[in-house]
C-alpha cells in the first residue's frame, strides 16, 4: 500500500529530500506511525514529497514526476497557504480562478492517470499571529475552491480549518501553531489524527 503526502511545508516538515521515504518531523511521520500501529498486518510504503513553499502551480509543474510516476495507492494533498501567502509577502498572487485552475489540472491528471483514492485536506490559518489577520478574506476564498473540488475528486476530505478552530477553544492557537501557519507537535498531531481516520475510510 504505496501512500503519497504532496503539499508545501506543512508536509515537507524538513524532511530528507534526498530520500523520499524520508517523512520529516510534521503530520506525516506521525500519520505514518499510526497507521502501522493500527494495521500491522499491511506492507505500507510512505512516500513524502511535499516541498516547502510550493503553491498549486508548482504541484502542477511537478505533476507527472512527483504525481503520476509515483502510481500511488492512496494520495493526500495539503495545498494552499502560500497561494495566499506570496500575495502578501511577496505582491505575487494567485487569484482564486487560477488557484482553482491548478488544483484541477493535477486532480484530472491524477484521476486520468492513476487508481489512487485522494484525501483532500484544507488549507488553514490559526488567529494568533497580528501580521497575518488580514489573509483571512483571500484564505477564505481558496477554501471555498477546496472544498468545491473535494466534492468532485476527492475519497475523503479532511476539514483543517474547522478542526483547527475547534481546539483553539480549548487551547490557545499558539499551542497548535505558534506562527498560525505552521504547526507545532501538537499541531502535528491533531493533523495526523484526523489524516488516519480519513485513511480508515478509504482501506
Amino acid at each position: 500500500m504505496r501512500l503519497l503526502f504532496q503539499g508545501d511545508s506543512i508536509t515537507d516538515a524538513g524532511r530528507d529530500r534526498s530520500d523520499i521515504h524520508n517523512l520529516g518531523r510534521g503530520y506525516a511521520r506521525f500519520a505514518a506511525e499510526m497507521l502501522r500501529e493500527a494495521f500491522p498486518d499491511k506492507e505500507w510504503e510512505f512516500v513524502n514529497l511535499g516541498i516547502s513553499g510550493n503553491r498549486t502551480k508548482d504541484l502542477l509543474a511537478r505533476c507527472q514526476t512527483d504525481f503520476v510516476d509515483i502510481q500511488p495507492d492512496i494520495l493526500s494533498i495539503l495545498i494552499g497557504i502560500n497561494d495566499t501567502w506570496r500575495a502578501f509577502d511577496s505582491n505575487d498572487p494567485t487569484t482564486p480562478e487560477q488557484f482553482e485552475e491548478n488544483y484541477r489540472k493535477v486532480l484530472e491528471n491524477v484521476k486520468k492517470h492513476t487508481n489512487a483514492k485522494i484525501i483532500m485536506l484544507e488549507p488553514f490559518l490559526l488567529h494568533n499571529s497580528p501580521d497575518k489577520d488580514n489573509w483571512r478574506g483571500d484564505l477564505n476564498a481558496k477554501i471555498d475552491v477546496v472544498r468545491r473540488l473535494a466534492r468532485e475528486f476527492a475519497d475523503v476530505y479532511i476539514p483543517l480549518d474547522g478542526l483547527f478552530a475547534a481546539a483553539s477553544v480549548e487551547k490557545e492557537p499558539a499551542h497548535w501553531a505558534p506562527d498560525g501557519v505552521h504547526p507545532s507537535e501538537a499541531g502535528a498531531k491533531l493533523i495526523a489524527d484526523a489524516y488516519v481516520e480519513a485513511v480508515k475510510k478509504i482501506l
